[in-house]
């Protein structure tokens, strides 16, 4: 009877970052500002891939897919920690915990792949640039972006499908401000070293996979461009992957800082400025270091902005 109880809890409470009301409001007009500046950055860098040819590559077929993802990711998290910024009730029902973990996981494992299906795009036009065309085909690019999302799905689900068969039995208040695997799994009043276990092979094998790929990727980039002898084509080959190597750097600084370690040296402070980063700040930043720093981008702005303004005047002409 207890067991049954204690195992279908109708909902969480999330604590969030602070309980100070002060800081809350502060925090609110951040996170609102950033949101907005992450939703408006990817939708355009969404609608700026698809409008210009230009763009219509392989690069810019999984900046595409990335721009969606961190759309997505931070619209999983941001407005229920916005709202409960400035609720006094800050509770989230089981259901709705447990879909925001899976959308949170899903998204995250997809990310990982397709930062490292970016990667070997930058190794084959490097490392292999007459075959470039034949090898990163339409058909082969969506098969890998299928093949990530396949990836994550199944991720995602077999995680939280383990999380699900825990028992909750003293409190049901998360020290977080979104529905995260540590912070529940220390609610958990059962044996949890087996979804521990799980958990951790299966993201550390994620992270792992994608980073081996980025590594042998980049060396391999690497080889080849000491191998350049002038200046400006070495400068053109590292300038095509700065931006790529920036973003990497930040998501998986963060994420490996969090997650791969063992869940008794998790800390409340720390880690949740690490998850503030990840799953806020950085769908933020993404489009910022993929526009700002790429030239292409820059230029089909400027050409798609140009059309706008030869429309209008043939759109007078013709009233």
């Amino acid at each position: 009877m207890d067991r049954r109880n204690n195992t279908h809890v109708s909902d969480f409470i999330l604590m969030g970052l602070t309980e100070s009301e002060e800081i809350q409001l502060v925090l609110f007009i951040v996170f609102l500002i950033i949101y907005l500046v992450s939703v408006l950055g990817n939708t355009g860098m969404i609608l700026i891939i698809h409008l210009d040819l230009q763009l219509h590559t392989p690069m810019y077929f999984f900046l595409s897919h990335l721009s969606f993802l961190d759309l997505t990711y931070s619209t999983a998290i941001t407005p229920k920690t916005l709202q409960n910024l400035l609720t006094s009730t800050k509770h989230i029902s089981y259901i709705s915990c447990f879909t925001q973990m899976y959308f949170f996981i899903f998204l995250g494992a997809v990310e990982c792949f397709l930062l490292s299906l970016m990667a070997y795009d930058r190794y084959v036009a490097i490392c292999n640039p007459l075959h470039y065309s034949i090898v990163m085909s339409k058909r082969f690019c969506c098969s890998l972006i299928f093949g990530s999302y396949f990836i994550g799905f199944t991720d995602s689900m077999i995680n939280v499908l383990f999380m699900s068969r825990l028992d909750f039995c003293d409190s049901n208040v998360i020290h977080h401000f979104f529905c995260d695997t540590s912070p529940i799994l220390d609610l958990s009043c059962t044996d949890t070293h087996g979804v521990e276990i799980t958990i951790f092979i299966f993201a550390g094998s994620t992270l792992m996979v994608s980073l081996i790929t980025i590594s042998v990727s980049y060396l391999s980039i690497l080889a080849t461009v000491l191998k350049i002898t002038s200046t400006s084509g070495k400068r053109k080959a590292f300038s095509t992957c700065a931006s790529h190597l920036l973003g990497v750097t930040i998501f998986y600084g963060t994420t490996i800082f969090t997650y791969l370690k063992p869940r008794k040296s998790y800390t409340l402070g720390k880690d949740q400025v690490a998850s503030v980063f990840y799953t806020i700040v950085i769908p933020m930043l993404n489009p910022l270091i993929y526009s700002l720093r790429n030239k292409e981008v820059k230029n089909a702005l400027k050409r798609l902005m140009q059309k706008r303004q030869d429309f209008r005047p043939l759109k007078k002409h013709h009233f």
